[in-house]
């Protein structure tokens, strides 16, 4: 069976991101960090965190990080009707340019949730 999309996605953000680490310097490093910071539990679920983040890479238009986003609020529990939720929000923020997005987001949601079974 062929892997699955969100699988290599991962795989190569991983070894991208390794690469990043062993070339760059404390800037790029610490950036990383604040990054990885942000997206915890604090006054906001990292739930909630993590679907804000979605909407705005939707709304930015970065299939990358859409990807990444759509797999954590998968890790984090969101539930389908609050996943179309927040992508509704980011359709009407960001218009219908970002269709193709929405769509490639919902692929890969459909994807995680087959796994599922």
């Amino acid at each position: 069976m062929p892997e699955k999309k969100i699988r290599k996605f991962q795989k190569e953000r991983e070894r991208l991101n390794q690469i990043v680490m062993k070339y760059g310097g404390t800037s790029i490093k610490r950036f990383y960090s604040i990054d990885s910071q942000v997206y915890k539990a604090g006054a906001l679920p990292a739930k909630t965190k993590e679907l804000l983040g979605l909407v705005a890479s939707l709304v930015l238009r970065c299939d990358d990080c859409v990807k990444y986003h759509i797999i954590r609020c998968h890790e984090e529990k969101v539930r389908d009707d609050e996943l179309d939720e927040a992508l509704a929000i980011a359709l009407v923020v960001g218009g219908s340019i970002t269709i193709p997005h929405l769509r490639r987001a919902f692929d890969a949601w459909d994807e995680l949730k087959s796994e599922e079974k």
